[in-house]
């Protein structure tokens, strides 16, 4: 079964310095029936405003997954680390016991364009942890690029969470396919342009899908697409 989740649809925050789109119950937005796909909680689309940014904030017991897709954020925590995430590159920061940070447009004239996305851990209680990778056009260019994933296999960052992450870019005849388990959940976010689904569903900018006890995934007739793809653990 592929059950859609449009654009339109989603939650919305505009706070003038930041614009964001919540796929899921997120902050003043709740929706009982859009509360996440298994263990992913959170896929929250901001634009944060040139000069502008989040301020130093906590979290806990949470796997944090940044994707940049335009611009450049400029993370600090209390872990120690200063670093700019840029497209193609993957952050994680695991909450554990308690992390605190801040995320930044320092440039001027330019928003920043990211994905902040929310996986429950494996375990409450994890040590705070930090790792980030860069993934070029050419690993994810007509392929699904493991990205993330709880080994670390394949170059991935690893993820203290019983799930994966896959990125992929499709134009005009690329084409994906993926085989599923279907005892288990799999979540697709199409972040730019469109792409299609399993031949039955086209998906544009901001659209997601579940599916749930399908055997197999495949995107094609992509248009200037940037898609993640989530293997969840059932809840």
């Amino acid at each position: 079964m592929i059950t859609l989740r449009k654009a339109e649809d989603r939650g919305v925050a505009d706070h003038g310095w930041l614009h964001s789109f919540h796929t899921f119950s997120f902050a003043e937005y709740h929706d009982p029936a859009h509360m996440g796909v298994g263990n992913l909680r959170v896929i929250n689309d901001d634009t944060i405003a040139p000069g502008t940014g989040f301020g130093t904030h906590g979290h806990r017991d949470m796997e944090i997954v940044s994707y940049v897709l335009d611009g450049e954020l400029a993370h600090r925590d209390s872990m120690g680390n200063g670093t700019a995430i840029r497209p193609g590159e993957v952050q994680r920061m695991t909450a554990g016991t308690g992390v605190r940070h801040s995320e930044f447009n320092h440039a001027e004239g330019r928003a920043t364009h990211f994905l902040q996305i929310w996986l429950l851990p494996s375990r409450p209680g994890l040590a705070p942890g930090y790792e980030q990778k860069a993934f070029g056009e050419s690993a994810k260019r007509g392929r699904l690029a493991l990205v993330a994933a709880p080994d670390g296999r394949e170059g991935a960052v690893t993820l203290n969470a019983d799930a994966s992450i896959r990125a992929g870019l499709f134009d005009g005849d690329e084409r994906a396919e993926l085989a599923l388990d279907p005892a288990r959940l799999t979540y697709v976010h199409v972040a730019t342009g469109e792409v299609r689904l399993n031949d039955t569903h086209v998906l544009k900018a901001g659209d997601g899908a579940t599916l749930d006890g399908e055997a197999q995934l495949m995107l094609s007739d992509g248009r200037g697409a940037d898609v993640l793809v989530f293997d969840l653990a059932r809840l």
